[in-house]
């Protein structure tokens, strides 16, 4: 009948959506482009391989992470580098989002809770050490092969100038730093990569720090900067603090200068920051002349970083070569004696609770 309204095109008409005459209102104009340009971001995320989702995830966490930075700070705290590896780990797997919840319960949660707890012990140890800090011995060393000079202290007297930062300290800075994640960096690749790799990795670094700590309990020791202050040695500065001022970051100078919960200024001999990037060179020895000459510039750079700033001792340096090297090999024998007892008995390896994306 001519005098009927014409029928609702608001009722899942069809036509509505191609229809110039019918005006949407603003609300539901809003929803069906947001959801139209979801919908374009979802199909467009699964035409990906995972190669290519890889590549996404990290690209958006390594903006992310200099945002972070660029308003907070470098992030230097154990807790919180663990937490921001992780995120970094769910970006980087982020089509396998249950592989990856796996790989922190069984994987990531166990080293994570041992490194915190050996952070926890060791700045309890640090604040009420069983034993008065050695301090003469580690000297007499740095003398013996340095025919009666302490090369902190002469490295200093030549290259530092207080008061005034320099380009080599600002790279020194940086060096040391790299202690705080490198090493969780790259069981985070190997992770990602190779796990079984990484669960080599893994126990080599939890041995390497708990010889360290049982270390530092029985011979606790004065690092140059602290005998220093005692008049022992002659003027050796905490370059890294001084950098940290430099650059206005008195909340973490503040730490050299006053220690945190995980600080442990008598835990020097041996030096951990060597043991570690040294553990890195002999684990990736044979992958090649590229990766060899890397590792061992790091390892090389961060022991002169170590002596220059006034951290270490060249004795403590030398002990911390010769741990990295003696875990390497024990932990290297170790297992490879229990692969052979495990084929030699018939077994069967247990399967493996989590298996993060494969590289293609």
């Amino acid at each position: 009948m001519s005098g009927e309204p014409p029928p609702s095109n608001l009722r899942g008409d069809a036509s509505a959506a191609i229809d110039p005459d019918v005006t949407l209102p603003a609300p539901v104009a809003v929803r069906g482009a947001a959801g139209a340009a979801l919908a374009w971001v979802q199909d467009g995320w699964n035409g990906l391989d995972p190669r290519r989702q890889m590549l996404v995830g990290f690209v958006f966490f390594c903006v992310g992470s200099a945002i972070l930075i660029a308003l907070n700070g470098l992030i230097l705290a154990p807790d919180l580098v663990f937490i921001w590896i992780l995120i970094g780990l769910l970006a980087v797997s982020i089509g396998d989002v249950r592989g990856w919840a796996r790989g922190v319960v069984f994987d990531w949660m166990p080293f994570f809770g041992l490194l915190l707890a050996y952070g926890v012990l060791r700045g309890a140890i640090g604040a009420a050490p069983l034993f008065e800090p050695h301090v003469l011995p580690q000297i007499r060393v740095d003398e013996l092969l340095f025919g009666g000079s302490i090369p902190s202290v002469e490295l200093q007297e030549r290259f530092y100038d207080p008061g005034q930062i320099h380009a080599w300290d600002i790279a020194a800075w940086g060096v040391y730093l790299t202690h705080f994640f490198a090493v969780v960096v790259v069981a985070a690749v190997l992770w990602r990569l190779a796990r079984p790799q990484f669960l080599r990795f893994r126990a080599m670094v939890l041995t390497l720090t708990a010889a360290a700590f049982a270390t530092y309990v029985l011979f606790p020791a004065a690092p140059p900067w602290m005998a220093s202050e005692s008049g022992v040695v002659g003027p050796v500065d905490r370059v890294v603090r001084d950098v940290w001022r430099s650059i206005g970051a008195d909340r973490a100078a503040a730490i050299w200068d006053r220690g945190s919960a995980f600080a442990n200024e008598v835990a020097a001999l041996p030096s951990l920051h060597t043991a570690y990037p040294v553990l890195i060179l002999c684990f990736f020895w044979s992958r090649g002349l590229w990766a060899r000459a890397i590792c061992l510039a790091y390892a090389v750079g961060m022991s002169a970083t170590l002596v220059y700033t006034g951290e270490h001792y060249v004795s403590d340096v030398l002990l911390g070569w010769a741990y990295a090297i003696a875990t390497y090999a024990a932990v290297s024998r170790f297992l490879a004696w229990r692969s052979r007892v495990r084929e030699q008995g018939g077994e069967t390896p247990a399967r493996e609770p989590a298996t993060p994306i494969r590289a293609a």
